[in-house]
């Protein structure tokens, strides 16, 4: 389909007419005048003032129409392109205390820490996100924006492969984590703001309790889905010991908070125990209903203004030597 990008530059086209018609005729203080090209001009006498003012005229024209048609960019737009519909805003808050690093998770055969089983799999749900805006949030004792809204999976993918056990500390802050997950939704489209909220403890650092930043999720119509990653119990060679009694770091894991979180902001809170856990968990969040933003369909453009631009040059440069031509004919 061809069009003008910027059909407005067709109001120039009077501007020549305005500039002769408005301004003053110049002033010349030749005394005499010479005309060296007796025989031309007496030709041209032969010929009407209409015909001969045409014929003066129409090749300037000709060149400040290629000009404006030039500066109103024509172009051919191609089929329509599909355009990926952004379907949610989804910030991803991760666990890197020091507890994620227990290897009581199995993947693929063989045993790995929460923290990679989660990387592993939640690799392969941020690949998916297809349409969808994903942000990352990284928390231990401090909780930290990673990565803001964005269409760019692959870095987000790429941010969380690099995360390791303590790089926000060793401690848990859930609280502080939801409350920077509200500061980058709270002015995202109300149907399509989701926290999805992993972690394997308790609370047990940050200024924000994880109930009342909560309470302040729900009043932003912000839902949280909570994971709990961890067995129900280690592997005898896995568990540690003090003062010979084995202790079990998957009791530390607060499943009412995690339970209340996602009740409160209407949400679901759902328990990892294993790889094939986590998998079904992924596929349960594929069938949140997306918000679709509506948007006009793309098309690639193909410029066609060098074409008018460079019959204008042609052209100019043809008078020019026709001009240069006839002055020395008659030289």
């Amino acid at each position: 389909m061809f069009e003008f990008a910027w059909p407005l530059s067709f109001l120039l086209l009077p501007l020549p007419w305005l500039y002769r018609r408005l301004l003053p005729v110049a002033q010349t203080r030749s005394a005499a005048l010479q005309v060296s090209f007796m025989n031309r001009l007496q030709e041209l006498q032969s010929l009407s003032p209409e015909i001969r003012s045409a014929g003066r005229k129409w090749p300037h024209v000709v060149v400040w129409l290629l000009l404006v048609m030039a500066a109103a960019r024509p172009q051919w737009l191609g089929d329509p392109l599909p355009t990926a519909s952004s379907g949610r805003d989804m910030m991803l808050a991760v666990d890197l205390s020091g507890s994620m690093e227990f290897r009581d998770m199995q993947l693929d055969g063989r045993e790995v820490s929460r923290l990679t089983m989660v990387k592993e799999l939640l690799a392969d749900f941020i690949a998916g996100r297809r349409g969808d805006r994903l942000g990352l949030v990284l928390f231990g004792s401090q909780a930290y924006v990673q990565a803001p809204l964005t269409h760019d999976r692959d870095a987000i993918a790429q941010w969380l492969e690099e995360s390791f056990i303590g790089l926000a500390g060793r401690e848990t802050a859930i609280g502080d984590a939801i409350g920077l997950a509200i500061k980058r939704l709270q002015a995202e489209p109300a149907a399509s703001r989701v926290l999805v909220l992993i972690s394997d403890g308790a609370n047990t650092a940050g200024s924000v309790s994880p109930l009342r930043a909560a309470r302040l999720a729900a009043e932003h119509q912000i839902r949280i889905f909570t994971i709990g990653v961890g067995a129900d119990a280690l592997p005898q060679e896995s568990a540690f010991s003090f003062f010979g009694l084995q202790s079990d770091p998957s009791i530390e894991l607060d499943e009412a908070s995690l339970r209340e979180i996602a009740h409160l902001t209407g949400g679901e809170y759902f328990r990892a125990r294993n790889a094939s856990d986590m998998q079904d968990i992924y596929l349960r969040l594929d069938e949140l209903e997306p918000a679709l933003r509506a948007g006009l369909p793309d098309r690639q453009a193909t410029a066609l203004y060098h074409w008018p631009l460079g019959a204008a040059l042609l052209l100019s440069l043809g008078l020019a030597l026709l001009t240069v031509a006839r002055s020395r004919q008659h030289d």
